[in-house]
């Protein structure tokens, strides 16, 4: 079959998730021809990461948004703390962008801050942030035809007793002045449902649609629509029920189906872009954490809108555009390029120059050392999302650590409680060694009787692989590839296995999916540094 054939045969339909790996809590966007998607981010920079379409089939990472302290500050940001469901829009010329930066959860304290910030392109420059209100998270601004502008987001109640997702709060905004004016309201309460969440509000056929998520991330997700001739309501809920769920349905393999924005083509179809997870086993452990897919709505005028059978597809019709695939990643990373590619995500800091050096050595990333693993103010992590239930990430490293506080490496990340290293590090012999360390639920483990000497070799090539449940770590010091005799558990590296429930309050959340990662620590602030010759990345 030639190429053009093929590609024509490609087109015809949307295979899900359109995003795999840890992109949650879409928000879709057209501008013109071009397609766009931002997605949460949590305690990595940049934040607010985009991917950017012309067909809605092919996607490309444009990176993300957020590549500043100056719009964000992640500096002591627990896990999954951070930004929390972006909302992207555009009016008057300018990109919207509508972030969430919530600083706890516990005890039924979000401590949600939400922030505004403009653009004239994807690209930037993005605007100062304006400080809105705290009042609740996943904030979205409506563009009214009558030229008013308003933010909607859950009203968070942390009084006991209370329900804590208190409804659909809304707040007029005004653009010029920079602030929001006006009392804010109620205008949505939810159904039985609960956990009321996600507001994006349409304008269409002279009714007010609100679409919102409920029941949860988890099995329990859907997206729920309501709609209004009034803009506060009272909004009446679909009677069919919600526009897209998977419960009930441990069949599918695409689960927790919920927290859609819908987004509208040239041609006039309609599409919703939505949260799913992965299980390896029916209501097991996402690994790959929570992704994006798409589904297609159909809308007649006047009609509620239905997806054909009120679930996730793993495979849809496309919208009838001409095809734009983009250029393949790059499976190797060589680092000739000035900054970090956009496939790469920093932990709680931004990759600024004074810990990430692309310049000193050619085709080299030099990572200066940061904190511990439970470090969360420097910590030296820099890591790629799994995007595959199969895939490895391969490096070669050069290393000279002064003592056992100096570690560089590879690893398997979920989040400071939870993850898998390999790393190099200095005996207190004076032999350079490869060791594996492994932190479940907090709990470290070492494997002392797998430490390997590196025998002088300078340069050491590390492979991290994930194989489904099983994760493997391998090694080359200059006579080929061997593997370490030990398969370790990959779905600790999961949202389920991260969140902790204590007394019926959440002590932990888990909301992002594993990644794999370049992992440096200085644990006494000596100046050591690692030099990572190249990253390849395969999904098999």
């Amino acid at each position: 079959m030639s190429t053009e054939i093929a590609d024509l045969t490609t087109t015809r339909s949307i295979r899900n998730p359109v995003l795999p790996g840890f992109h949650p809590d879409p928000s879709i966007l057209r501008v013109g021809d071009d397609y766009y998607l931002a997605t949460s981010t949590f305690e990595w920079y940049p934040g607010v990461r985009v991917h950017h379409s012309r067909d809605l089939v092919h996607w490309r990472t444009l990176g993300g948004i957020i590549t500043e302290r100056r719009l964000l500050d992640l500096r002591g940001c627990g896990d999954s703390n951070g930004i929390w469901a972006p909302d992207l829009s555009w009016h008057d010329g300018l990109f919207h962008l509508v972030y969430s930066d919530v600083a706890s959860f516990a005890s039924g304290y979000w401590d949600a801050q939400n922030f505004l910030t403009t653009a004239p392109a994807i690209t930037g420059p993005w605007s100062d942030p304006v400080r809105l209100h705290s009042h609740g998270f996943d904030a979205e601004l409506f563009h009214d035809e009558d030229g008013t502008t308003w933010l909607l987001s859950m009203s968070a109640d942390w009084r006991p007793g209370r329900n804590r997702f208190g409804g659909i709060e809304i707040q007029q905004y005004d653009r010029v002045r920079q602030r929001l004016v006006g009392e804010s309201r109620i205008i949505f309460t939810g159904t039985d449902v609960g956990l009321t969440e996600a507001p994006h509000l349409y304008r269409r056929d002279g009714w007010y649609w609100l679409v919102t998520a409920e029941g949860g991330t988890s099995w329990e997700h859907q997206v729920t629509v309501a709609r209004s001739r009034e803009l506060f309501g009272p909004y009446e809920v679909d009677p069919a029920g919600p526009l897209l769920t998977s419960v009930g349905r441990p069949d599918l393999a695409l689960q927790k189906a919920g927290h859609g924005s819908l987004v509208r083509t040239q041609g006039g179809d309609w599409y919703l872009a939505h949260l799913v997870g992965r299980p390896y086993t029916p209501l097991g452990n996402c690994v790959l954490g929570r992704e994006t897919a798409l589904q297609k709505v159909e809308w007649p005028s006047g009609a509620w809108p239905s997806i054909p059978g009120g679930i996730p597809a793993d495979e849809i019709p496309a919208p009838d555009l001409p095809s734009h695939p983009w250029p393949d990643e790059p499976t190797t990373d060589h680092f000739d390029a000035p900054e970090l590619a956009t496939c790469w995500s920093t932990l709680r800091r931004p990759a600024t120059d004074d810990w990430i050096d692309l310049r000193s050595r050619r085709s080299h990333l030099r990572i200066y050392g940061g904190q511990s693993p439970v470090g969360r103010q420097t910590p030296s992590l820099v890591a790629r999302r799994v995007g595959a239930a199969h895939c490895a990430l391969e490096t070669v490293v050069e290393f000279e650590p002064g003592d056992h506080r100096h570690l560089a490496g590879i690893a398997g990340y979920y989040n400071t409680q939870n993850w898998h290293y390999f790393y190099l590090t200095r005996a207190d012999d004076g032999r350079v060694v490869l060791e594996l360390l492994s932190c479940d639920s907090g709990r470290r483990t070492a494997y002392p009787q797998l430490t390997i000497d590196t025998d002088g070799a300078g340069r050491v090539g590390l492979r991290v692989t994930f194989d489904g449940p099983v994760l493997r770590f391998g090694y080359d010091l200059g006579d080929g590839w061997q593997q370490l005799p030990v398969e370790l558990d990959a779905t600790i590296l999961s949202d389920e296995h991260a969140a902790m429930i204590i007394d019926g309050e959440p002590a932990a959340w888990g909301f992002t999916g594993s990644l794999l990662g370049l992992w440096v620590q200085d644990l006494g602030g000596d100046g050591r540094y690692a030099d990572f010759d190249h990253a390849t990345y395969l999904e098999h």
